[in-house]
């Protein structure tokens, strides 16, 4: 079992950054993939990305390839996704989820939010143009 909680959110400029933050409990969390979500007004919640229980392995959906990044620090069961270039179309509530193993990563599957055990109560981000 493990229990998630999200900071980090906020309004920003178009163009601005933001980190976010998911503080994780428990003394496995390396034995956790880590992804992030994000769910806008009356959109389906979206796969962000996600990150292996070493970190050694990242993945990100197309939509913030190159302006997002996902890293951990295992020493603080803490993952992180650092949000730069944003743009308005980020807006969205923004999940931390867990899953054990790295079978969640394998492709086709790390995109599916009903395959993720554990979620965080989520953390609004608002670009404004």
């Amino acid at each position: 079992q493990v229990q998630l909680v999200e900071s980090g959110g906020g309004l920003v400029q178009a163009g601005g950054s933001l980190r976010l933050s998911c503080a994780a409990s428990g003394r496995t969390f390396s034995s956790y993939a880590m992804g992030w979500f994000r769910q806008a007004p009356g959109k389906e919640r979206e796969f962000v990305a996600a990150i292996s229980g070493s970190g050694g392995s990242t993945f990100y959906a197309d939509s913030v390839k190159g302006r997002f990044t996902i890293s951990r620090d295992n020493a603080k069961n803490t993952v992180y996704l650092q949000m730069n270039s944003l743009k308005p179309e980020d807006t969205a509530v923004y999940y931390c989820a867990a899953e054990v193993g790295s079978v969640i990563l394998s492709v086709g599957t790390r995109t599916s939010p009903h395959r993720w055990s554990y979620w965080g109560q989520g953390t609004q981000v608002t670009v404004s143009s």
